[in-house]
Parts: C-alpha cells; structure tokens; sequence
C-alpha cells in the first residue's frame, strides 16, 4: 500500500509542477503567453500524468481487493517485483498513449484566434482553436479515454463488486466495519479524481454549448489542483501510522524548539 501512495504522491507532485507555475503567472504577473511548443509539452504532461494517476488508482483497487479477499496470501501475491513491474506497465501506458497528442495538434493549422480558456494546455482546447478538421484528434481522444478511463473504472468497478461480496459473507458486523474502512480512503480519491475528470471529458466534447464557460473553466482547474491537494489529507487522516508520524514528526520540532530556546 505505502509504495501505491508513493507513486500517487509523485505524480500529483509532477502534476502540480506541470501546471501550476503556468497558472500563477496567469493570476500573479497577469503573464498570459505561452510558446506553442511550450503548450505541447505542457499537454503531453498534463495528460500523461494524469493517465499514469488514473491507472495508479486501478492498481490500488486490486491492492484492496487482495488484501480484504486474500489476507493470508497478500505478501506472497503482491510482492515487491510485481508492484514495481506494475507500477512501470502503468507509467508506460500513459506515456507511450500521450506521445501522439503534441503531434497530432502540431500538424493543425491555426488561423483564428489563440487565445484558450484554460489556464493550462488541454488537448481540445487546443485543437478547437485550428481552421481544419479535428476528427483525426477527436477520435484519437476517444480512443485513449477507453483505453485508460474506462478500463480502469471498470477494473476499479469489479474490484470492489468482489470486495464487497466479501465483506457481506463476513460474519461479524466489526470486521465488516474493518473492511469498509480500509477502503474509504480509496474511494475518496476516486471520488476526487473521477467526477471532474468526466464532467471535463464530456463537456469538451458534448457539452460546449450547454455548460456555461466559467463552471467548465473552474472544474477543470479543480481537476488538477482537487487530487494533489486533498488525497495527502485523506491518506493522512485515515491511514493511522501516517497520521501517528506526522504527529510524532510535529512533536518532535516542537520539543526541540522548545529546547533550543
């Protein structure tokens, strides 16, 4: 479990430091421009990395799954290389999809204004901006979303279906409660990352004329900025010896500046 944490952690880290000096020198220094081939690395990040973090969640889905369903058998299952060649098959997933993205767009002609509403370089954004045809990147988009999101709800979906028909075959009402609680953090951080990463999906694409330009704006910020920022308070209030180091580590400092004065 602490080394699926350390993966989410690094790459809402990364997520972060992709995206959020661009938008504070937007609010900041009201410094608005950005190098088109700047933007294109900007989206190859941005959606790699959140690829990479949709597909982190999945695998911390079959953690759970394993460790409520195969207790006995977790250490032997989930072992130290499976997880590294898991955690690296992630990774590439969501790189080697994002590579044909800044591509895709660099081949667009644009011709109209370049100016997009996000704060950051988002894919349809981007390519709505161009004076040929998109179908090429929207399927493409399409295709990807299948490939990451959808596949990973639906691994996510059947974790937790055989989890919870695990947890009702339990005979005691406390190990159920146990086996709940273990999962809550999870769900939270699924909750956290799925809901605007699909109002955004869809609102791109089905949307655009019905959702009113500053809700969209703001929940795709939200979509970036939500995860980073709540999953380290999640994980921190309900994983206890997380919450007992940060405790002991806030003690410690505070015992030895009390010392020192």
């Amino acid at each position: 479990m602490y080394f699926f944490l350390a993966m989410l952690s690094l790459i809402d880290l990364f997520t972060c430091t992709t995206t959020l000096p661009n938008a504070l020198c937007i609010f900041w220094f009201n410094l608005k421009e950005i190098n088109f081939n700047a933007c294109l690395v900007q989206m190859f990040f941005v959606h790699g990395f959140t690829g990479v973090e949709s597909g982190v969640l999945m695998l911390m889905a079959l953690d759970r799954y394993v460790a409520i369903c195969y207790p006995l058998r977790y250490a032997t299952i989930l072992t130290n290389s499976i997880i590294a060649k898991a955690g690296l098959a992630t990774f590439l997933r969501g790189v080697l999809l994002m590579i044909p993205f800044p591509f895709l767009v660099k081949r667009l002609p644009f011709c109209q204004s370049n100016i997009i509403s996000h704060t950051y370089c988002d894919h349809m954004s981007v390519v709505k901006l161009s004076c040929a045809s998109i179908k090429v990147n929207v399927i493409y988009g399409l295709m990807v979303a299948l490939l990451i999101g959808v596949f990973d709800i639906c691994c996510i979906s059947a974790s937790y279906t055989m989890i919870l028909r695990a947890v009702v075959n339990l005979s005691s009402a406390d190990a159920q409660q146990k086996a709940f609680s273990t999962c809550t953090a999870h769900l939270s951080a699924i909750i956290i990352t799925y809901v605007p990463a699909f109002f955004t999906f869809f609102t791109h694409r089905f949307g655009g004329h019905t959702i009113p330009p500053s809700l969209h704006i703001i929940v795709a910020n939200l979509y970036l900025l939500l995860p980073p920022t709540l999953n380290p308070i999640v994980y921190g209030v309900k994983t206890k010896q997380i919450r007992d180091s940060v405790i002991k580590l806030f003690r410690g400092e505070k015992g030895a500046s009390i010392q020192d004065n």
